[in-house]
This record gives C-alpha cells, structure tokens and sequence, in this order.
C-alpha cells in the first residue's frame, strides 16, 4: 500500500470525502490518505495525526516524498489534541475499534467546531459509534461493509442531524447492525453475523450450563432475543 495505491477500505473512505475538503485524518498510518486524497484533488488539504514518534516520523517523511509539505500538515498529538476547532471540515478515523474511536470523539467534542462530515471506519464495535452518534446529534448518511484480507471492516458516514427519523423502529436492531447494512445485506454482511450468531450460541450453551440465578437468567434471556432478531434479518 502506497499513496497512490491505497487499500480497498481507504479507498471507500477516499470516496467519502468531498472534493475541497480541509480534512484531518487521526491516526494516519503513513498519511497515506491524505496523501492520496490531496493527488486526487488538487483543491483538497489535510493533517495527518498521529500521537507516537515513529508513526509520526514516518509520516512526515511520506508526506516530504510526494512533495506535499505546503498542503498536509503533520502533526504529533493524542486525538483530536492535534486540531484546532473550526479548522477542518471533515475528520476521518480508520483501522481502530469502536470504542477508540469513540473515546478520541468524547476527548475532543470541542474540536468538533465546524466539522461537517465524520468517516469512521472501525475494525469492530461500530455500534458502539453508532450509539455515540445518536448521543450526540450526527445523523448516519450512509455505511459500507467489506471484506479484504479475510477481515471484515465497516465504514460510517455522518452529518450533523436529527436521526429520529432513521431509528424510529427497530432502534436497537438497527444500532447493533447498521441501518443501511441491514437493508442491503451483502455477503461481508451475512459472513460477519452468522459468524456472530454461532458464537452467541456457544456462549448460551454456557449459561445453559452454568448455576441457575437470576443474573444468569437475565444475560441467557436477553442474547436468545438477539440471536432470533439477528437470525430474522439474516433470512429476508
């Protein structure tokens, strides 16, 4: 992978962004995206985060390479630390779980000022980032799930919105699986939750064998529902 090759999920992240965009990619890896989105589009401008030395090093020197030291902006920090509120319009976050990305959206909400599009895009728990969207008024405009190198990655878009309208059934069907998702059930799709399901089965097999209270009961009760509702839209 290289700035002007970059993986399929980058490359679906690539094409979230809007032509013109002030873009900070946390967590950069390489910049390779930002690198590859500022050779797509001349009008487009970047920081690539990054909180360790070598990555940050690294980094930098990519960006030296390509010769886009005027228009990416390397910087060395925790999260959303590395930004100014109001100075970029779209903020990307790929190949970390949910809940990292997650975190670094709540350390950093007030660097959130005039930001205009989030693409996540977490290795796992993407309802996790679902759920934090809701919480904090970013309406979900669209989803992706892929499969690339035997692992399966999920891309989500928001804007700032009222979602009541996305999540006014099945919220909570919705929120574990992805509103978009659900309705298009490619084959990533049906991979990643039957995988799921089987699991859940073994581990109620273990609370069917575990001592009765009523705890037990409860957490048996509730992951039969999900195994049925998940099996339900896996059959439509």
């Amino acid at each position: 992978m290289n700035e002007k090759q970059l993986s399929e999920r980058l490359i679906r992240v690539a094409d979230y962004v809007p032509k013109g965009a002030k873009v900070a990619d946390i967590g950069s890896d390489h910049a390779y995206l930002p690198c590859y989105l500022c050779l797509q589009d001349e009008t487009a401008s970047a920081i690539a985060g990054e909180v360790n030395e070598g990555p940050y090093q690294s980094a930098r020197n990519q960006v030296e390479r390509v010769g886009l030291t005027k228009r990416i902006d390397v910087r060395k920090g925790n999260g959303l630390e590395v930004l100014q509120a109001g100075e970029v319009d779209v903020i990307t976050i790929a190949g970390m779980g949910g809940n990292l990305i997650t975190t670094i959206l709540d350390q950093g909400k007030e660097k959130l000022e005039g930001v205009s599009r989030l693409i996540l895009q977490p290795n796992v728990g993407a309802d996790t980032i679902r759920i934090w969207l809701r919480r904090y008024g970013w309406l979900l405009i669209d989803e992706e799930i892929l499969e690339e190198d035997e692992k399966i990655y999920e891309i989500l878009v928001a804007v700032r919105g009222d979602d009541s309208a996305l999540y006014q059934e099945d919220t909570e069907l919705k929120l574990l699986l992805g509103p978009f998702l659900m309705q298009e059930r490619n084959e990533a799709f049906k991979k990643k939750w039957r995988y799921e399901v089987e699991n859940w089965k073994r581990i109620l097999t273990q609370f069917e064998q575990a001592t009765a209270n009523e705890q037990v009961e409860q957490k048996r009760k509730e992951l039969l529902q999900q195994i049925i509702m998940v099996e339900e839209v896996l059959s439509w």
